[in-house]
């Protein structure tokens, strides 16, 4: 196996000087140096075979001995040395000091077809920053990480990628449900892709402590290696950079709140600098459409982070940053504009996304009434978020009256459309109808655009806990056909058609299958 090593996060950077592996708190440096944890029997479930290629690995690759112990965190890559991040945070809206990587250790960075990758594993054993835990992950949680981050891509949101599936061989404890009833689970690891981790966390605690001359450090080196467009540093070269990094987070939001995705744990360290989705623990997917419903059990009381609170959480963590940044920038204003910018860019990047998967391309004063209209219905009963826009392209201006049933599948309870309800939405449908005849477009055109945008597969909570059931048992087909239906979302695959179903009622209340714990 041959990568092709250009690591400049520990060649840029200052390292933590302290060798040894215990829990304490990390000042003036970036980053500590570790050791990945012996595992006790490794196996290879499953790899990505683009982001193999995209590293400039093979097939024979995948199968050798090296690579398995090097993801695995076995064996040491030679000529590097993996550590681990030093970062901070505020978790639910309070600041929690520093945190890290306390379960992700970083292996190296590659360049291959002139993009730069850094490698990192989640699971593989306890680093300075672990506090308590002991830097560990499940099969479980490491299945969701693993197919979720694939899934993204495919669907056209930013994220970090995956590159491989594995056991650990050791048996993790862990309490699932926070309950006092902890278990055994099997041990995996993920491992992880993507051009940076670096996080707003980062930038945070090192202002945090005062420490400027680090922050400036580690932001010349995000801009130069990352944002090398943005020129040489300077005051305007930062504010420029905290506004490309307000851009990428806002297009990333619009896209989560296109497909349904709800992040469940949008803390300022598990918001990547460059606009990725990133850390999977307790995500969802939007069965009904609810402004409300947040996946994780641990937001459950406040939903802060709730699917119809997401754009306001990726403002809320934008400031914290503005205020890290602030040290070096040393003005307000420009800072404020920006973040200005980014309520009046959601609302034109939003408005324009809902128009997209509504088949609009003609411009109309009346579309955010009847956007607002669509989404008050939406809410009257449990729709199927996914399954009501993907079917809404087969509707036909010319038949108005046939939108309910065009569109029934995605009622959880058909009994209930009827009366009221079942007015508002034929009231719809005839407003609909009436706004597509505006449209120059014709109708097969308008199916495709729709179509490009609306999903028809989507990684819902119950498909993956089936996987996870099926690897507690050893059989990891599941796995690898989900990943396979994940990677054509947008397209009609007949011979998936199981798949384009509401989630069952017998996973409503399902461990793993509405909400899940931050535990993993």
């Amino acid at each position: 196996m041959k990568l092709n090593i250009k690591d400049t996060f520990t060649k840029q950077l200052p390292a933590d000087p302290k060798l040894e592996n215990t829990r304490r708190q990390v000042e003036n440096a970036c980053f500590s140096f570790v050791t990945p944890k012996q595992t006790a029997k490794p196996e290879l479930l499953h790899v990505s075979p683009e982001m193999f290629d995209s590293l400039g690995l093979t097939d024979t690759d995948a199968k050798s001995d090296t690579f398995l112990k090097v993801i695995t965190g076995n064996e040491v890559y030679p000529k590097t040395k993996p550590f681990a991040m030093c970062y901070g945070g505020h978790q639910f809206g309070n600041w929690a000091g520093q945190l890290g990587d306390g379960r992700a250790i970083n292996l190296f960075e590659v360049e291959h077809n002139n993009k730069h990758w850094a490698i990192q594993l989640k699971g593989s054993g306890e680093t300075p920053y672990s506090r308590t835990a002991d830097g560990l992950a499940v099969l479980r949680s490491s299945v969701r990480e693993y197919l979720c981050s694939e899934a993204m891509f495919h669907l056209g949101v930013p994220t970090t990628r995956a590159l491989s599936l594995a056991l650990s061989g050791d048996q993790v404890m862990r309490d699932m449900l926070y309950d006092g009833n902890a278990a055994y689970e099997k041990g995996a690891i993920v491992s992880r892709v993507a051009p940076s981790f670096l996080r707003f966390g980062s930038f945070q605690i090192l202002a945090a402590r005062g420490d400027t001359e680090t922050l400036k450090t580690l932001t010349d080196y995000t801009i130069s290696n990352f944002f090398p467009e943005l020129g040489k540093p300077s005051k305007e070269t930062y504010i420029a950079f905290f506004n490309e990094v307000a851009q990428r987070t806002l297009k990333m939001i619009v896209d989560w709140q296109r497909v349904g995705f709800v992040h469940g744990v949008m803390n300022t360290d598990n918001m990547s600098i460059l606009g990725l989705t990133i850390d999977y623990g307790p995500y969802g997917w939007l069965e009904d459409f609810n402004y409300g419903w947040t996946p994780n059990t641990t937001d459950s009381q406040h939903k802060r982070y709730r699917y119809g609170n997401q754009p306001n959480m990726g403002l809320w963590n934008l400031y914290q940053l503005a205020n890290a940044l602030y040290l070096l920038i040393e003005d307000v204003e420009p800072l404020q504009a920006i973040l200005d910018g980014y309520q009046t860019g959601f609302d034109e990047q939003s408005f324009a996304m809902m128009r997209n998967k509504l088949g609009f391309e003609e411009e109309d004063e009346n579309d955010k009434i009847l956007i607002q209209q669509l989404e008050e219905n939406l809410h009257l009963t449990e729709t199927d978020m996914t399954i009501f826009f993907r079917n809404l392209s087969d509707f036909s201006e010319e038949n108005p009256s046939e939108g309910i049933s065009i569109i029934k599948d995605a009622f959880y309870h058909l009994n209930e459309v009827e009366g009221e309800i079942e007015t508002k939405w034929q009231a719809w449908f005839e407003a609909y109808a009436k706004r597509l005849k505006d449209e120059t477009a014709s109708s097969e055109v308008r199916k495709t655009k729709m179509n490009a945008v609306n999903p028809k597969y989507v990684l819902r909570n119950y498909m993956s806990q089936l996987a996870i059931d099926d690897a507690d048992k050893g059989d990891y087909k599941l796995i690898d056909e989900l990943f396979n239906l994940l990677k054509k979302p947008y397209s009609e695959q007949p011979e998936n058609e199981k798949w384009f179903v509401k989630r069952p009622e017998w996973a409503r209340h399902k461990v793993g299958c509405s909400m899940l714990s931050c535990s993993s």
